[in-house]
């Protein structure tokens, strides 16, 4: 078991294979077997992507250790890769490769999971040959896009056969034809070590092979599928042969020479490595954005009546693009389609591709970027997929093509050319830009790939869009350059600086046979099966011409008036009889005049595929001196005529003949046709038969796809459920306070918890697999122990709460409560034994302790319970007394105040009259009368706050919903007068109604708002007083100890930004009688706020005051709800 969490490996050399796996659903099992096949030393590194739901912990890195024989790696950010090591995604990331690094990100929440296809895509685009893409088990269609990538930068790829657990992902990749192989995951293993040791080999091997061999292989591939590679990138090219090599299991260049000789399938398989199309839907968006928003207005503003928007994309692959800029334009026109003509051509070079790209069909995994609006309108799908509609195929002509040698589309108002000159050299995208210059209308666009640019013919075209690669042509002379057909000597002339060309020196025979040939041979031309020239030899101007409209070079098609038929005829004669026609006296017209011609029509042998020459003869006049002595004009002109009508005559019946001919190779022809209809229909209803029958499969697969689903998602319930409980179970284990062990069979730790750990002083893996007697200097290693366990070996049995006393050093005499369990690992089927110590050593000793002092706490018990009883009784007495005193107190408060008041009350009426008689009074008794009248005043308000404050533990009040928003309004009703002087900012927020004494809560209210109107700065400021409320959360409430948590609590805050006072006193003012300030500044008692307090408490609220001098003060009420 090897895993790896902090020691990670540093950096190296990127020169060895990265292998990257990909597998979601079903995976673990497919992942555990690949695993475990990998030896000690493959010198590969291997990658393990798995969809993971972003909830979900990955335990994976866990899983796989066990199996494991070389280290794994939990990847995190920038982690370097390197050989004979394996490297596991976290849950919810996103990973990609960047030049031997790996990069995590993280995964964009609700989106598609793409994270196989992400990272084989930049292992591909990173590592080139040197990436293998391999998926295992799993749903859905992520990794097919990325093994594409692989095989496009000469990887290889693997895909789980039909064995897996979840094939829909695998299959999805084999059915998009991106897969090399298809196996079994520990097979894979070891064709992954095959390949290995066969690219090692052959890199050893192919240092010594020269030039000229891959200049061989470049002619065998121009031979067989006329396309010279000559000037493509060669990087490119190499990789696609190494890749052949490895899958070939070849090692020598040489040896893989000799197989492209022999083999053409070898080479039509090279040939499509080359051509790896690699296309999608809407690939780049923001490209037919600008489309829509820039260059489709334009397009349509230029056309005029009678004539079509025409488009040619250059290199369109399977037809995913053309498909694309076809809907674009339909979206963009709209209503506005009608009466408009569309024409889109679609060229490639492999026929492969276009024939699928007529087809128009397309798998669900290909159809990834395209919207469900665009699916639902111009798709039709069907089980396996979605087929283009027929408003949307009739746009597009689709057809094979190399736009390097073969005559291009005329007059385009667009051309898209994307992501195939990256495949060439400048050399040869200067001469396709000089070609799309030619096809393009004036003012044509030209749109590339976004790491393509037109820079190599900046002469003729100029930046529209930089940033989309949109380029518009200029205004110079274009023409297109023929490179001639399969005449590779044309194509290189083109290029000034010829690489590698070889010097031939040719002898003087060799030089006079080509001059005798070229002057001495009829004219001729070569031909394949379509009639199409090949190659030309001598001059032939007098047998074919080009005509008017798009080029072409159909040898039927360009033969001069009265050739085409005798041509067609005779090839179809050779290529029916194997031998050579020749045909005579043929008469053709050339410049206004007849010639009379015979040709002749010969297959070649020894050709791969059937080639024809065609040979021309032109009849030599001979001119004599015939004497006209005896012969009049009009004789001469008979015998002319009679020569005519024998010529005609004979050419009738070749024509009768050849009609002969014709007309029982069409009776064949209908004869093998009926008998194919005949065929057809059969065929036909065998077809309707099977089509009902996979109807009734597919109705039942529907079915019990559905009975899949609901199982698997009870599966996942209860894989989600397993894992709460396991993780719920770990992190009860972790906590207890007893330490607990895991032992197998052969008594090695498995695993212990932190309290084992911490009791023991040991590492969880300095513990894992050694015998539990061994650890610790032979700690446990003692004959009370063994015995216990072996009698848990043998018996199978279970202990609860067995107890031995054992000598532990350096712990001394311990006594033990052992706990056993044997369980079984589920994965492994082994046997364990779980085993829980406590440490009761010191329980002992207090239960002794405990249990002398029981002994003599029982006597003192006895006399103590006297003692309580008596005191009990001086209680009971004492709060008889206490609760008359207090009646009494209360009665005494309201006596004395009241008594109070009435002297008081006199003594205020007869100030006032002297007051009114201050003609007959001097000024210093005025004085003193003022004096006693303030004293009178503040006695008179302190008696009746102390009336208020004993009258607070009147228990006889009753609490009803009391609606805190009319008590404010009341209050400030009372202020009105106040609050308009003195011009108050008043702001009251929404307060809740609450079960209260209504009485006690204006009283404290009043008291509250009262300070906030007189403590105010006399600043010329504004003064203001805010109140507001808010609920308290339990977390909230939590915070203060007092109040209860099971009733919900409001609080009511009353701020203003009057005069304040120092923090020193925030808790002191509650206090009564405590004044902050003299009478003589502000008149009060120091009651007020003792009173508020009392309040709160009798309503089991609590009240605390913040403030700042010179900033404001700001009260807390905290009552139930």
């Amino acid at each position: 078991m090897h895993t790896q969490k902090n020691v990670l490996p540093t950096a190296t050399r990127q020169d060895f294979p990265i292998v990257g796996i990909g597998a979601s659903a079903g995976g673990l099992e497919a992942f555990s077997q690949f695993i475990d096949a990998i030896p000690n030393d493959s010198q590969m590194a291997y990658v393990i992507v798995q969809h993971l739901h972003p909830m979900h912990d990955s335990i994976l890195t866990e899983l796989l250790s066990r199996v494991a024989k070389i280290p794994i790696n939990e990847i995190t950010d920038d982690i370097h890769l390197a050989p004979n090591n394996i490297y596991v995604i976290p849950e919810n990331k996103m990973l990609t490769s960047f030049d031997g690094v790996l990069k995590l990100s993280p995964r964009i929440k609700d989106t598609k999971n793409q994270a196989i296809d992400i990272f084989f895509t930049s292992l591909a685009e990173v590592h080139l040959d040197l990436a293998y893409g391999i998926l295992l088990s799993g749903n859905g269609s992520d990794g097919t896009i990325g093994l594409r990538a692989i095989k496009k930068h000469g990887g290889i790829t693997f895909a789980q056969d039909i064995d897996a657990a979840n094939n829909e992902m695998p299959q999805n990749a084999i059915n998009a034809g991106v897969v090399d192989y298809v196996m079994s995951p520990a097979k894979i293993v070891e064709k992954l070590i095959e390949f290995s040791k066969a690219e090692a080999l052959a890199a050893e091997e192919n240092e010594s092979d020269d030039e000229a061999v891959f200049q061989e292989i470049i002619k065998i591939l121009r031979h067989h599928s006329g396309v010279d590679f000559t000037y493509y990138k060669q990087t490119t090219i190499r990789r696609r042969i190494a890749r052949r090599m490895t899958l070939n299991k070849i090692i020598s260049l040489r040896d893989y020479l000799k197989i492209l000789r022999g083999d053409k399938l070898a080479s039509e398989d090279l040939f499509n490595d080359l051509l790896i199309p690699v296309t999608e839907f809407f690939r780049d968006i923001k490209i037919f954005q600008i489309m829509k928003e820039k260059i489709f207005p334009l397009l349509t503003n230029r056309v005029t009546e009678g004539n079509s928007i025409r488009i040619w994309i250059a290199g369109c692959s399977t037809g995913e693009e053309a498909y694309t800029l076809a809907i674009a334009l339909h979206e963009f026109l709209g209503e506005n389609l009608e009466g408009k003509e569309i024409q889109i051509f679609a060229s490639d070079i492999s026929e492969v591709a276009i024939a699928k790209a007529r087809i128009g069909f397309y798998r669900k995994s290909q159809m990834r970027n395209v919207s469900e609006t665009i699916l639902t309108k111009y798709f039709t799908p069907n089980i396996n997929g979605y087929k283009i509609k027929r408003q949307i195929r009739d746009l597009c002509i689709f057809a094979v093509h190399n736009f390097l040698t073969d005559p291009p589309f005329a007059k385009m108002d667009l051309i898209t050319c994307r992501n195939v000159f990256i495949y060439m050299d400048s050399f040869l995208q200067k001469k396709a830009l000089t070609t799309f210059h030619y096809a393009l209308k004036e003012n044509g666009f030209l749109l590339l790939g976004k790491s393509e640019t037109a820079v190599p013919a900046a002469e003729f075209f100029q930046p529209f869009d930089k940033a989309g690669k949109i380029y518009t042509r200029k205004m110079a002379s274009g023409r297109f350059v023929h490179s001639g057909l399969g005449a590779n000597d044309k194509l290189k002339s083109f290029k000034t600086d010829i690489q590698r060309k070889e010097i031939i020196k040719e002898d003087f025979r060799k030089s006079a046979e080509s001059l005798l040939l070229s002057k001495y041979t009829p004219a001729s031309v070569i031909v394949n099966e379509q009639m199409d020239i090949v190659h030309i030899n001598g001059t032939i101007a007098e047998f074919i011409e080009l005509s008017s409209g798009k080029p072409t070079f159909n040898l039927l098609k360009m033969a001069r008036e009265g050739l085409a038929f005798e041509l067609r005829n005779a090839w179809h004669k050779t290529r029916e009889t194997g031998s050579s026609i020749i045909k005579e006296g043929i008469q053709i017209k050339n410049k206004g005049s007849i010639s009379e011609i015979t040709i002749e029509v010969q297959p070649l042998e020894d050709t791969s595929d059937p080639y024809f020459l065609v040979l021309f003869y032109k009849s030599i006049i001979r001119k004599e001196n015939v004497p006209t002595n005896g012969f009049t004009a009009e004789e001469i002109r008979d015998d002319v005529n009679l020569r005519r009508i024998a010529q005609l005559e004979k050419e009738l019946a070749k024509i009768h003949d050849d009609v002969n001919a014709i007309s029982e190779e069409h009776e064949a022809s209908n004869e093998e046709l009926q008998s194919a209809n005949e065929e057809l229909l059969s065929g036909s209803e065998e077809l309707q038969s099977l089509n009902e029958e996979l109807e009734t499969s597919k109705e039942e697969l529907q079915s019990s796809n559905e009975e899949l689903l609901q199982i698997n998602q009870e599966l996942l319930n209860k894989q989600q459920e397993i894992n709460i409980s396991k993780n719920y179970t770990e992190a009860i284990v972790a906590t207890l306070r007893e330490p607990i062990v895991v032992l197998d069979s052969m008594l090695r730790i498995k695993n212990i918890n932190r309290a084992f750990s911490k009791k023991y002083n040991i590492a969880k893996e300095e513990a894992a697999g050694k015998l539990i007697y061994e650890i610790q200097n032979h700690l446990f290693d003692n004959l009370p122990m063994r015995a216990m366990l072996e009698k848990v070996l043998v018996e199978k049995t279970q202990l609860d709460d067995y107890q031995i006393s054992v000598n532990l050093l350096p712990y001394g005499e311990s006594i033990m409560l052992l706990n056993v369990r044997q369980v079984t690992n589920e994965t492994s089927k082994k046997q364990l034994i779980l085993l829980a110590i406590e440490d009761i050593t010191e329980r002992r000793i207090i239960e002794k302790r405990l249990q002398v002092l029981s002994d003599g706490f029982e006597a003192k018990v006895e006399e103590r319970t006297l003692d309580l009883l008596i005191a009990n009784e001086e209680l009971e007495s004492s709060l008889k007394n206490l609760n008359v005193a207090n009646v009494q107190l209360q009665e005494y408060a309201y006596i004395a105040s009241h008594d109070l008041q009435e002297p008081l009350r006199k003594i205020l009426m007869f100030i006032s009259r002297l007051l009114g008689m201050e003609e007959n009074i001097s000024e210093e008794a005025l004085v003193l009368l003022e004096k006693i009248s303030k004293s009178s005043i503040r006695m008179n308000t302190l008696i009746k706050d102390l009336l208020a404050y004993s009258s607070l533990n009147n228990p006889d009040r009753q609490f009803v919903a009391t609606d805190l928003n009319v008590v404010i309004e009341n209050i400030l009703i009372d202020f009105e007068l106040l609050i308009h002087e003195h011009k108050f900012e008043i702001k009251v927020g929404q307060l809740p109604i609450i079960n209260a004494i209504p009485l006690q809560m204006n009283q404290l209210f009043y008291n509250l708002i009262s300070n906030s109107l007189k403590f105010y700065k006399n600043d010329g400021s504004v003064p203001k007083v805010q109140i507001s409320s808010k609920k308290l959360t339990l977390k909230q409430v939590k915070n203060y100890p007092v109040l209860d948590t099971r009733f919900d609590y409001c609080e009511i805050i009353i701020k203003d930004n009057g005069i304040g006072f120092n923090k020193e006193y925030e808790n002191k003012i509650f206090t009564i009688f405590q004044r902050l300030h003299s009478n003589e500044v502000y008149m009060g008692t120091g009651i007020g706020l003792s009173i508020g307090k009392k309040i709160v408490e009798n309503h089991l609220g609590i009240i605390f005051s913040k403030a700042e001098e010179n900033i404001g003060a700001e009260f807390h009420i905290i009552l139930p709800m």
